[in-house]
């Protein structure tokens, strides 16, 4: 979902409408609700199918599929369907009928060689039913291994930076490469089956054609036909295979394309999960004896327990890994499948509506994502019918407004994912696109890593300032960004070990003051190594 809590798919869904010829940012930021079929490309009609159902499955779609292998069947996926539609079904009917026609008009000429030839055309098909049992299973396993590579390669890509700041880079490079061989070699048995498909039907159509020509030379010896006849046999019996032979080049790009329409199938099948059916009431939100995992043998949260009081600036700090950005995401129902109670305003969270949630909860990320286009168009996705009055505020709020007026204004073009931006710039202009959604709860995961000081300070100012009427909640490894939250919780391998205030948490001399201590000694290590170096 796109961190400012409105309800999109994010990033799958882009990968889906820009695979063609997109729709305008407008429409996009709209879920492309009103855009009339006329201006969609067929492949495209296809396409929105899959993002509908995307939306209808929620932020919680990675439960029943992995984005890399939507992208990947959507997009390739699609490409294939419009070659099997566009080309093999034709074909397809085309050689049922050349045939046919063909017998016609040679059974006057000479009736033993044109029903010879006819008898022997079904022999391709025949061949292509023989090598469809192989084919369907190879093909089946080649797009299962091509997807499996692509959600490798994403999972990487996207935490290349955690990989290495754990050193597990090499290790993943090591798995990618054993994964890439597998689809290597299915390739290559792809290829395979491809060459030695062709290579059958080949001899089945000149062999029938060499066939034709036999007879015609026959037939003419023996005084059946006259020579115009047999000149035109000969001709005309290629014909016989040729229109069936094409088909069943066509036939592995027709297998491909099934194959992958059976992914996109499967996707378009998947059963729904019953939205809630309570609408946010602002409140508490209780988690009580809360366990989750990402997969069955590895639980990530054990029995959290926590009450983010409504009004009230809540922190969650802890070692990386240890669950907090785990109990976000289960916040915004990006994560379902949890086991305990979480309740806002006494009321159980699976029965509060996804819709409802992304109303009244912001979430920004680390990482924001920018879409390309304006600043403006970036500030409209939360609030479209926002005046330039009210995107100048939040700009200005954001400490961003000075910097765009010495470029374009709100008419500043702004690339994908911000790549004309400094990682500070980005972060403020998410942060100005949240403060424009204005919603009752806040959260903010890791929202100041990796930025500049300057960004950091005018980002905490406002979170600062938020927390005196919204309910904010803080996700931060950095504690001095925390110590003024009203409550503080301590993760530990998806446990909450403490809970307090900052001076609280420093009097009972735990986890929560060795990390402090530690930091302290580090930022002090680092300002003394600055002034040295000055």
């Amino acid at each position: 979902l796109v961190e400012t809590g409105f309800h999109h798919v994010g990033q799958a869904g882009l990968e889906l409408l820009t695979a063609g010829d997109p729709p305008t940012l407008a429409s996009q930021s709209a879920g492309i609700t009103g855009v009339s079929h006329h201006a969609w490309p067929k492949d495209l009609l296809f396409r929105k199918k899959i993002y509908r159902k995307l939306l209808s499955l929620g932020s919680s779609y990675r439960d029943d599929v992995n984005t890399s292998e939507i992208v990947q069947v959507a997009v390739e996926g699609v490409d294939q369907l419009e070659t099997y539609f566009g080309s093999y079904l034709p074909q397809f009917f085309y050689s049922m009928l050349a045939p046919v026609t063909l017998f016609c008009v040679l059974a006057p000429i000479n009736f033993p060689s044109a029903i010879i030839l006819l008898l022997c055309v079904p022999l391709i098909p025949i061949s292509i039913a023989v090598v469809m049992t192989w084919a369907k299973k190879l093909l089946s396993k080649y797009w299962g291994q091509y997807t499996a590579l692509g959600d490798t390669f994403l999972e990487n890509l996207q935490g290349l930076t955690t990989l290495k700041i754990y050193q597990s880079d090499e290790f993943k490079h090591e798995k990618m490469n054993e994964e890439s061989e597998k689809f290597r070699k299915i390739t290559m048995k792809v290829l395979a089956m491809q060459l030695n498909s062709i290579t059958i039907m080949d001899v089945i159509a000149y062999g029938g054609a060499a066939i034709g020509s036999i007879l015609a030379v026959y037939n003419f010896k023996t005084g059946n036909i006259d020579l115009s006849g047999c000149i035109l046999i000969i001709l005309l019996s290629a014909e016989f295979f040729l229109p069936m032979r094409l088909l069943g080049s066509f036939f592995h790009i027709a297998m491909n394309g099934m194959a992958a329409s059976g992914k996109i199938f499967k996707l378009l099948d998947i059963t729904e999960s019953e939205d809630g059916e309570y609408e946010f009431k602002m409140g508490d939100i209780e988690i009580r004896d809360v366990n989750f995992s990402y997969e069955e043998d590895k639980e990530v949260l054990h029995r959290v327990n926590m009450k983010l009081e409504h009004g009230k600036f809540t922190a969650i700090v802890g070692e990386s890994g240890c669950g907090k950005s785990t109990t976000a995401a289960i916040l915004m129902k990006k994560n379902k499948n949890y086991y305990g109670s979480i309740k806002i305003s006494g009321i159980e969270l699976s029965k509060i509506t996804e819709k409802s949630i992304m109303e009244n909860i912001t979430y920004i990320g680390h990482n924001s994502y920018l879409f390309k286009g304006t600043v403006r168009e970036n500030l409209l996705i939360a609030k479209p019918n926002s005046t330039d009055d009210e995107l100048s505020s939040v700009l200005k709020r954001a400490k961003l407004f000075d910097f765009l007026q010495n470029e374009n204004g709100l008419d500043t073009l702004v690339s994908e994912k911000g790549g004309n931006l400094s990682g500070g710039q980005c972060q403020r202009l998410a942060l100005a696109r949240a403060l424009l959604h204005n919603t009752p709860v806040y959260i903010f995961d890791e929202a100041t890593s990796n930025i500049d000081l300057e960004s950091e300070e005018a980002i905490m100012n406002e979170i600062h300032n938020l927390a005196k009427y919204k309910t904010v909640i803080m996700i931060s490894h950095r504690l001095v960004n925390v110590k003024n939250s009203d409550v503080i919780y301590v993760m530990d391998k998806g446990r909450v070990i403490e809970s307090g205030s900052h001076e609280l948490l420093l009097d009972k001399g735990c986890v929560y003051a060795s990390l402090w201590e530690t930091q302290q000694e580090l930022e002090c290590y680092n300002k003394e190594e600055n002034h040295e170096t000055t």
